[in-house]
């Protein structure tokens, strides 16, 4: 299943709406991942589903450029993936 991404940005800052952007990057390429993996493991042929696999492993690079620059935009999301990091540590 795809996203639907929000297209509404009116009334946000150019600063939130370049985090928003970020935000609508990571999940395309979130999207992008479960869709590569999911044909790859219903694929037949051995070079489409190991070409299938190496797409979606560059999609989760995509993935880690996006959260880069947005974690640089964004001090907040950046304390509250620490606090996240941290309950699933204590579970």
């Amino acid at each position: 299943m795809l996203s639907d991404i929000p297209k509404k940005l009116a009334g946000l800052s150019p600063d939130q709406i370049d985090q928003e952007i970020c935000r609508a990057g990571l999940i395309a390429e979130l999207d992008a991942i479960n869709l590569y993996e999911q044909m790859s493991a219903l694929a037949q042929d051995p070079k489409l589903k190991e070409m299938l696999a190496d797409i979606a492993k560059e999609e989760k690079t995509h993935v880690g450029e996006f959260q880069a620059l947005l974690l640089s935009k964004d001090t907040e999301q950046v304390g509250e993936l620490e606090h996240g990091k941290k309950e699933v540590e204590e579970m």
